[in-house]
């Protein structure tokens, strides 16, 4: 039983009757007894002995707050509703000595007079008539809560990981017979399952407003030929023996397109709406465009390469300032010169010379050489190379981590964020302060439209909160990776090659040897690897 307080009189005065709480109850407030009295009309008391008298909370205690008004109080009952309007909480303050108590019927239609409709506690409200408990949150009405769907769900039974790595040799090379990053498929096997959404049910609030399921998420599947989808719609399957890849959410199956020997004037331009595989060479001058991956076997010259998915080419290119290979993948190439190489994966080369190179998430320059001299390279994440530059002083530039204009997207973003925080704070406050009123002095149509309207404007707040916090956490993991991006060197890094980090940018004006080179405090530092 919580402390609570009782008015009675005595000898045509008023006395608070203290009764302290029992078995772990909670305490009274002094604001809560402050407010009662203030109700009752009753001002005349010493703030110290009645202060005393409530913390004490060990034995009965009565305190003299004034003259008699010779008007019993009846049982009280004070209300108040979640922000959500999902829940009530009744507190009761008993009657003074004489007063009278309210029966259920009474308490039932003060909650309707406060315009609760849905969810009274039948139970609960015969529990306080049979045991009277005060000064305690008591909930007698709950709203109908929505019932949430189920979003639809896609799995796919091959692997859609874009950064599996291919497979070494013990010096560190590629092993260009087992690359592992093809998803070889055969002839009626199951590529996909689809588990359909599960629609929602609405709910109610207290005040019989309807409370809708949160939209569940729908999905379809997306392919390409070669491929059936089951009678329920539930299954793909493959048609073919070939490859099978996952591009933008699309499913992509292909019997490899084979070109035997070189892509040049014999054969002309490649455009294919599967995987390519070109056993020869890809002359200077053509173009080779695939939906899914690209494989050469020889050399790339002066050509202009473009996969959906992956390119692999074996013996690299010689691009003559003008050869291009762009991935919506990743790269595994043997070495990259006088060429622009694009990949929203990683890209994995033993050298680059004189290039153009960007990584979306990591540049590995390993194997034998290892060497980045020349041109400009940049990575998501993580450059990793044995030597970059060199004692000549090629002009070179290595850089990793997020750029200035998606940073200053992400501040944009988390100052309008916290501008709509603060504005939905103010109106949840608000919103509560209006039906606190309304619950004190009862509602009116004019009031319940500025509760409506009120709820209307924080939903819409709200939403758009949720748009923006997607965009954000998106660009939050991108910083996540900026602020641990690294250029690793295991060899040496020659003095003159420019190191960006982010938004910072220097020329070294030493050479650096089985370093580190990252951001701390605003700042590039080198540390040992």
């Amino acid at each position: 039983m919580n402390q609570y307080f009782q008015l009675m009189e005595r000898d045509g005065d008023a006395y608070l009757r203290i009764i302290p709480s029992l078995d772990g109850g909670e305490a009274l407030g002094i604001k809560e007894v402050l407010a009662y009295l203030s109700d009752t009309g009753y001002q005349s008391y010493d703030l110290k002995e009645l202060g005393d008298a409530v913390a004490q909370n060990a034995e009965e205690v009565q305190v003299f707050v004034g003259k008699w008004s010779g008007f019993h109080e009846q049982e009280k009952m004070k209300l108040t509703v979640s922000g959500d309007f999902m829940l009530v909480y009744a507190r009761l303050y008993p009657p003074s000595d004489k007063g009278q108590l309210m029966d259920a019927a009474e308490i039932r239609r003060d909650l309707t007079s406060a315009g609760i409709q849905v969810g009274i506690q039948e139970e609960a409200i015969a529990k306080f008539i049979r045991n009277r408990e005060y000064c305690k949150d008591l909930l007698f009405a709950k709203g109908i809560p929505p019932i949430q769907g189920k979003d639809a769900k896609i799995s796919y039974l091959f692997n859609v990981n874009p950064n599996l790595k291919p497979k070494h040799n013990e010096d560190g090379t590629v092993n260009y017979h087992e690359l592992n990053t093809i998803n070889h498929v055969e002839k009626g096997q199951c590529l996909a399952k689809l588990e359909k959404e599960v629609e929602g049910k609405s709910g109610r609030n207290v005040y019989d407003e309807e409370i809708q399921a949160r939209p569940v998420k729908t999905k379809n599947f997306s392919f390409s030929h070669n491929i059936k989808v089951s009678e329920d719609g539930t299954e793909l399957y493959s048609q073919v023996t070939g490859h099978v890849s996952l591009v933008k959410g699309k499913v992509f199956v292909a019997s490899v397109f084979e070109v035997p020997a070189d892509v040049d004037t014999s054969t002309g331009n490649i455009d294919y709406s599967g995987n390519v595989l070109v056993k020869g060479n890809v002359k200077s001058g053509f173009r080779v465009i695939a939906k899914g991956d690209i494989i050469v076997e020889g050399v790339v010259e002066g050509a202009d390469l473009k996969a959906g998915g992956q390119i692999i080419v074996k013996r690299g290119i010689h691009g003559m300032n003008k050869g291009r290979l762009e991935a919506g993948s990743n790269v595994i190439i043997k070495f990259i010169e006088s060429a622009t190489v694009i990949s929203n994966g990683y890209i994995e080369t033993e050298s680059v010379l004189h290039s153009t190179v960007f990584a979306g998430t990591e540049l590995k320059v390993g194997g034998k050489k290892g060497f980045i001299n020349g041109g400009a390279v940049r990575a998501g994440n993580v450059i990793s190379a044995l030597n970059i530059g060199s004692e000549m002083g090629t002009g070179t530039k290595v850089e990793v981590g997020m750029d200035l204009e998606t940073r200053e997207r992400y501040y944009e973003l988390q100052k309008q964020l916290a501008d709509i925080k603060k504005e939905v704070d103010t109106i949840r406050i608000t919103l509560k302060n209006h039906m606190e009123k309304a619950m004190k002095k009862g509602t009116t149509p004019q009031s319940n439209q500025q509760i409506q309207m009120m709820a209307k404007t924080l939903k819409e707040r709200q939403h758009s909160m949720t748009a923006r916090q997607e965009e954000y956490q998106k660009l939050h993991e991108s910083l996540l990776l900026s602020n641990t991006a690294r250029i690793k060197v295991h060899g040496t890094i020659y003095a003159g090659v420019w190191v960006g980090v982010a938004e910072v940018g220097i020329n070294l004006k030493n050479k650096y040897s089985h370093s580190q080179l990252f951001k701390e405090k605003g700042e590039i530092v080198v540390r040992p690897l």
